[in-house]
């Protein structure tokens, strides 16, 4: 009943008046936000892995935590689910590696066992099996303080290393985020070294013996035999029996190039450091790096382990009521990008000081360098791409660019600045796979075996094109297909356009969707699809675009899968599970993230008054925060965002923000308002009433 009063109060006020005060509302919460120099910055989440693994590495090394040991239990306790366990992402199911890196971690910040988190902590993992189920990651930091055999651990040869990139297998052939993390544990995999723990240090050390459910046997195998493996993977079979074949040579640590290989990852790891101390923009090959370090000799205050320490320490940390945790990534970058997108969709002007502030900001953090692991294949490539870190100058990705390329278009409709945006342009068109996609950092790393090593049960050590990421490249190539740039550059983006238009019609999926990599899931993907066709669509109508005859993509097919999965209340969701079943595609609790894809994806196509679209502005307008210091944002307690699935998920928290304004800023342009037309006027001036726009 109070649901139907709502929805009935919402119809006898104006759809357009209340579209432009959220947005006005929403426009004043990021000013708010702004930091001095015109960047933005949110938390992104993730799960209690990275900040367990924190705490690990203080206690391998020995530096002290002890001033944040309140905080950082608070963290862990805020997490826990009321099974005991803790999750990859809010609402969603227990993990066992998840909880038993966090109950360790516990452990080791002197939480007593008794504690009813611990005691219930422990039940929910010997139910699943114990210690001897956790991931491979997972048994190597247990292995670093006894508490799994080394023996236990697959077998990781240093001279990796030392192969070229043009060897049948090299570094260079893994995926950025993994070639970044697996060269630092070419090292430690080497040492096995065993850190002292508070009860002693010993190869085989009790001390979480209560999560084992056989602590007699704790030489568990991680991988299948390799009788199964004949009949059903050769190529698994293949790795598993090098694998094997390596354990009985004590892992080729006596060969004469050991000591070679291990200089060549250190200097490695050394060369990507960045000055601030960061490795590769995320926690991983940071973390893995300073334990490599520390058995390579360098000392707590050397320069690189003491810079590292303090990337975690001061970039890394977020601290607020809940605790303090690390985060496994931040994104400054991004979320500059598209909160200012988001602003001027919603109609701020791009002459307002504060987007020609983003703009310095953004243009001073191109990557125009000669650092960049993805030349090693791409000599020809000259830089210009973006990240979305504050420190990582040798890992730009392509999505970023692509949405940095869209901002810097939109900062500057005049193009009074083309070389920006020309240097990006080009160093995107260099890195296209041959499939017509793009991937995240690299091209062409879609060597998809690799992901059968008997270390990779993530399935993420290649990077191939994906969707989302291709919809977002021709998004950008289409709104600079409308500006007087030069002729060659609208010739290769044309012709880039129309092989990626043949990937993505080879992508979409049966019912009209396609699967989002980066984002959850089919609504990130299909979202990011269609807003990325519309420029493309030559004599677009509501029968057949001729686009459509070409390339065989049914847009048409794509909208009614959006219109087919709105919810009741208006809005749109999709659970993490749908990486795993596909069959809950598009389905899941509303969040404003995903309501505002869906929309934008609708919105490059239908009216405004498509009864879909005023359902999810009313979903959005009634669901954002109207009092306090959060008011003009969204609560959004869902991850949206996707590490690796099913296996990794983000939350970005300003996507709940700058989505929000993208899709009401875009209802609002089409519906004839401009609602943030003076921005520091509506911030003075905004009392919280309803007000024509």
């Amino acid at each position: 009943m109070a649901h139907q009063e709502t929805m009935a109060s919402e119809t006898s006020i104006s759809l357009h008046t209340l579209a432009c005060d959220a947005t006005k509302l929403a426009g004043t919460y990021a000013l708010r936000q702004v930091r001095e120099d015109g960047h933005w910055y949110g938390e992104m989440k993730s799960n209690a892995t990275i900040t367990a693994e924190y705490v690990f590495l203080a206690q391998a090394l020995g530096f002290s935590i002890e001033e944040d040991r309140d905080d950082l239990i608070k963290y862990f306790l805020s997490e826990q689910n009321t099974d005991g366990s803790w999750s990859l992402a809010y609402d969603f199911p227990g993990d066992v590696s998840v909880t038993a890196e966090a109950y360790f971690a516990l452990c080791l910040l002197g939480l007593d066992r008794s504690h009813p988190a611990m005691a219930s902590a422990r039940e929910f993992t010997l139910s699943k099996g114990g210690i001897a189920k956790v991931r491979v990651f997972t048994r190597m930091f247990f292995a670093c303080f006894g508490l799994f055999p080394w023996s236990a651990v697959p077998e990781l040869p240093a001279e990796l290393i030392l192969l070229p990139a043009a060897a049948p297998m090299s570094i260079y052939q893994l995926a950025s985020w993994a070639r970044a993390t697996v060269v630092p544990m070419l090292v430690i995999r080497h040492h096995r070294p065993i850190y002292a723990l508070p009860n002693g240090r010993s190869s085989s050390n009790e001390y979480l013996d209560e999560l084992w459910v056989d602590p007699t046997d704790k030489m568990v195998p991680y991988s299948p035999s390799l009788w199964s493996l004949w009949n059903d993977d050769l190529t698994a079979f293949g790795f598993t029996l090098a694998d094997n074949i390596l354990k009985a040579l004590g892992g080729l640590r006596w060969f004469p190039s050991r000591k070679i290989a291990l200089r060549h990852c250190v200097a490695w790891i050394l060369e990507r450091q960045e000055p601030e101390g960061d490795i590769g923009g995320i926690f991983p090959p940071l973390h893995a790096a300073l334990f490599a370090l520390a058995l390579e000799g360098y000392g707590l205050e050397s320069s690189p382990v003491r810079r590292g320490i303090d990337a975690l320490q001061n970039t890394y940390a977020w601290r607020d009521s809940t605790g303090l945790r690390i985060q496994g990534c931040i994104s400054p970058i991004l979320d500059t990008i598209l909160m200012t997108i988001g602003l001027i969709d919603s109609s701020l002007p791009a002459e307002s000081p504060l987007v020609a502030r983003s703009s310095r900001y953004l243009k001073a953090h191109q990557q125009l360098g000669n650092e960049g692991d993805w030349r090693v294949y791409n000599g020809n490539v000259p830089s210009g791409g973006f990240n979305f870190e504050y420190f990582n100058s040798w890992y730009p990705d392509i999505d970023d660019t692509a949405a940095a390329i869209l901002a810097m278009v939109k900062q500057d409709p005049n193009l009074l600045d083309l070389g920006p945006i020309l240097s990006a342009v080009q160093w995107i068109l260099g890195l296209q796979n041959d499939d017509g996609g793009w991937a995240a950092f690299d091209r062409e790393n879609n060597y998809l075996f690799l992901n059968k090593i008997p270390f990779s049960d993530m399935d993420s050590f290649c990077d191939p094109s994906t969707a989302d990421v291709t919809g977002r490249v021709i998004e950008c190539f289409g709104l600079n297909g409308k500006n007087p740039i030069p002729r060659f550059f609208i010739d290769d983006m044309s012709s880039a356009t129309e092989r990626a238009i043949d990937f993505l019609s080879t992508e979409q999926e049966a019912d009209g969707s396609w699967y989002g990599r980066w984002g959850s899931n089919y609504i990130y993907g299909t979202s990011a699809v269609l807003c990325g066709l519309v420029y493309h669509l030559e004599g677009w109508d509501d029968t057949y675009p001729v686009m459509e005859k070409r390339h065989k993509v049914d847009t048409h097919a794509a909208l009614d899968w959006l219109k087919r999965h709105q919810n009741p209340d208006g809005g749109w969701g999709e659970r993490l599970e749908s990486y795993y079943e596909p069959r809950l595609a598009g389905n899941g609790p509303s969040t404003a993230s995903q309501t505002a894809w869906a929309l934008m994806g609708l919105l490059a196509y239908l009216a405004p008054t498509d009864e879909s679209i005023t359902r999810g502005i009313q979903y959005l307008s009634r669901t954002q925060i109207k009092e306090g210091e959060l008011a003009g944002s969204w609560k959004e307690d869902h991850y949206t965002g996707t590490g690796f699935p099913n296996h990794f998920y983000l939350c970005y928290t300003l996507y709940s923000q700058y989505f929000p304004m993208m899709a009401l800023g875009r209802y609002t342009s089409l519906s004839g308002y401009r609602p943030l037309e003076n921005l520091e006027s509506t911030v003075e001036d905004h009392k919280g009433n309803s007000s024509d726009c």
